[in-house]
């Protein structure tokens, strides 16, 4: 569990007292509205062609007692979870991290992180969002579980990206060190920005019970890392818990990636279930020098090999034409889930 001295009870009663209000402003400016603006926009990207994205999903909890088919279908590896949804022109992605540590105190981790993503697909899914602001959608999705009759205790990091299909603009919101990556022609050309307070230990949304009040790191949803770019057709984008990138190093992400070739969902799935593969395989694997082992060098931690734990991606191959659409498949005996 991560610590430091913070006066949690006054910042819970606060955000209580204060959620109704927030949660109307967010109501407010992150619902989806058709008005004069969103037709200019129409009209002006008109001549472009829609883009949209086939997405593949792959995990596997870290530890492999936990694993179920039941689960893997409604998008839960472990203690992380994710989402993919659509609304009107927006593809929406998201996964969110569980801090393991709520063990200690007798709390599953999955919980927290699984509510926050199925919040985030729920308000996508009945467009009661902003199609440009992916952070509006982590902070309802926050606050709906603050205000929660069933109490839900946890923290998780989190990241959400919208495309806008009609325009091909990606809006991106990050908190922590989950994260995605935008692939063109072999090159990385946009990343996310991780999060830290300090060595592995990520900025994260929490609700501590009063009992560890002072204990547990609290990140407000506002304090999310945002940014926005224009993507292409042949695009890829990766989005996933830091299981798979404390495991394999860039180089290697983008050598798999390059073997996908074409818009074909199996494709991607096998693509995306090789990369899950390879990040488990070595997160268990005592001599590799893992990007996280190095990381812990360079903070003066004497570490070597990977990092066990759970792992999370999705996958998006960045298209035109109305043959690409998304729902959900089968899970696969691999661990993995794939959507088309």
């Amino acid at each position: 569990m991560y610590a430091r001295t913070r006066s949690m009870q006054l910042a819970i009663t606060y955000g209580r007292v204060l959620t109704r209000a927030l949660l109307n402003r967010i109501n407010g400016v992150y619902s989806y509205s058709s008005n004069s603006t969103d037709v200019a926009c129409v009209a002006r990207c008109s001549s472009k062609r829609d883009l949209r994205l086939l997405t593949a999903s792959c995990g596997f909890p870290k530890d492999w007692s936990t694993f179920s088919a039941s689960l893997l279908r409604k998008g839960r590896f472990g203690d992380d979870a994710c989402f993919i949804a659509k609304y009107k022109t927006s593809d929406v992605l998201g996964v969110a991290d569980g801090v393991g540590g709520w063990r200690t105190y007798g709390i599953d981790p999955s919980l927290f992180s699984y509510s926050l993503m199925e919040a985030c697909e729920r308000l996508v899914s009945t467009g009661h969002f902003n199609p440009q602001c992916p952070a509006g959608i982590i902070a309802a999705s926050y606050y709906e579980l603050l205000e929660s009759k069933q109490q839900i205790i946890g923290s998780s990091t989190a990241c959400v990206i919208i495309l806008n299909r009609t325009d091909h603009t990606v809006y991106t919101a990050n908190i922590g060190d989950s994260g995605f990556l935008v692939v063109r022609q072999g090159r990385i050309i946009h990343r996310s920005e991780e999060q830290t307070h300090y060595f592995n230990t990520p900025y994260q949304l929490s609700l501590p019970p009063p009992s560890v009040t002072g204990q547990v790191l609290s990140d407000s949803p506002e304090s999310a890392v945002t940014s926005s770019f224009q993507v292409q057709e042949g695009d890829l984008i990766l989005v996933a818990t830091d299981g798979l990138f404390d495991n394999l190093p860039e180089n290697m992400i983008l050598q798999e990636l390059s073997k996908l070739r074409d818009q074909c969902v199996e494709n991607v799935q096998q693509v995306v279930n090789s990369l899950a593969l390879q990040a488990r395989r070595l997160a268990f694997d005592a001599t590799y020098l893992s990007p996280f082992a190095l990381r812990a060098r360079e903070n003066g931690i004497d570490a070597v090999g990977g990092k066990p734990d759970d792992i999370t991606i999705l996958l998006a191959f960045v298209g035109g034409g109305d043959n690409l659409d998304l729902q959900t498949v089968v899970a696969r005996n691999t661990g993995c889930m794939d959507y088309g």
